[in-house]
């Protein structure tokens, strides 16, 4: 079963990259991140500025990370000097070099960084909302390159549509979507304080939990702008939920977080358990799921929902998560038509799918 996706004249053996983040900000990650099969490289965002990162920097639990780290601590000489020639001597994939910030910058690395990137994706994390300047970026980045352009979009930008119009317009290639979010925090009641934070005490949020503003942005952003590329990021922790990003809109994904959280590992078992996850919803390639239209209808009655017996183990969750109090117990779950609102929420809490709707 093929895996491969191609956009903007790349091709990519599977569809899954790393995330711009600490995993890709040296070489021996890059290499590691390479001989564990990822489609195509991205590394860690390069500015020209030494980052002041607080330590420490980084916390996790099971669906998220938060984080207050910054760009890359090395230096951009480091990354022409070293990292970057290291790599192209086992290079055979797409490299997307991620840089950062302002044109002043821009202007500054793209020259440098040229030979060694077969693509550029642009953090907009710390520019602001202002579309014009970010679209004056692309427009400063497209007279020093003619190479493959992605804009990262940060969720705070109030509308996906519009930024994804300007930086099309201004030369880009496609989008990115999305950053992490934020400001978030992170407080140790003992210790009355913000902790792993920066001077103000936030942090920024990623993984499984940002996963749905992910998917709805990807999605935003391909129906406003159908011909941009779309890469997915946010929350991709396996086999389906690359799937559901492919089908949201994107050609790509890229995944960090869920790697912070689960183990390094975790980038091999994706790519691994792509085949199987494929043949199970039924289609044939990745490039299969990307032609694939995805439905979305709306109803505005629907069924009461069923039990079906042999599955429940009488743990009570649905009664006791019910808000309309439309669920009883009397020896068998019982659903009452005249209060139930058919919202659908103990078909989503049941932990053994013993209760059905139809919807």
């Amino acid at each position: 079963m093929s895996l491969k996706t191609q956009f903007d004249g790349m091709v990519f053996e599977n569809p899954l990259m790393p995330a711009a983040g600490p995993l890709n900000g040296d070489l021996e990650k890059l290499l590691f991140l390479h001989h564990a099969g990822v489609g195509g490289m991205v590394t860690k965002t390069i500015s020209t500025q030494e980052p002041h990162i607080p330590k420490p920097c980084i916390y996790a639990e099971k669906d998220r990370v938060m984080n207050s780290e910054l760009w890359s601590e090395h230096s951009y000489e480091r990354w022409i000097d070293t990292f970057l020639p290291g790599y192209m001597a086992v290079k055979d994939r797409p490299l997307i070099i991620s840089v950062g910030y302002s044109d002043q910058d821009m202007e500054c690395l793209i020259p440098k960084l040229e030979p060694f990137a077969d693509a550029f994706e642009v953090s907009t994390h710390y520019v602001g909302t202002d579309l014009k300047k970010i679209a004056h970026t692309v427009k400063t980045i497209r007279k020093l390159t003619s190479k493959p352009l992605y804009m990262k979009i940060s969720p705070h930008i109030p509308s996906p549509e519009a930024f994804a119009k300007e930086v099309y317009e201004a030369g880009a290639s496609g989008i990115v979507a999305i950053n992490s979010v934020g400001p978030t925090m992170k407080i140790d009641i003992p210790k009355r304080k913000a902790i792993y934070g920066n001077d103000q005490g936030f942090v920024w949020t990623s993984g499984p939990i940002i996963k749905p503003i992910a998917l709805a942005i990807v999605k935003k952003i391909k129906s406003a702008v159908p011909q941009m590329t779309v890469i997915g990021v946010g929350g991709i922790q396996s086999a389906d939920d690359v799937i559901e990003f492919l089908l949201a809109g994107a050609s790509g994904v890229q995944m960090l977080s869920s790697a912070l959280i689960k183990g390094k590992q975790l980038y091999q078992q994706v790519i691994s358990d792509l085949p199987e996850a494929l043949k199970k919803h039924q289609f044939t390639s990745v490039e299969a799921v990307i032609r694939t239209h995805l439905e979305h209808s709306v109803k505005y009655e629907a069924g009461l929902p069923k039990l079906i017996e042999s599955r429940c183990i009488r743990c009570g969750l649905c009664e006791k998560v019910c808000p309309y109090f439309a669920i009883e117990d009397p020896g068998v779950i019982t659903f009452i038509d005249d209060k139930c609102f058919r919202c659908g929420l103990c078909v989503s809490r049941c932990p053994t799918q013993a209760i059905e709707m139809d919807i």
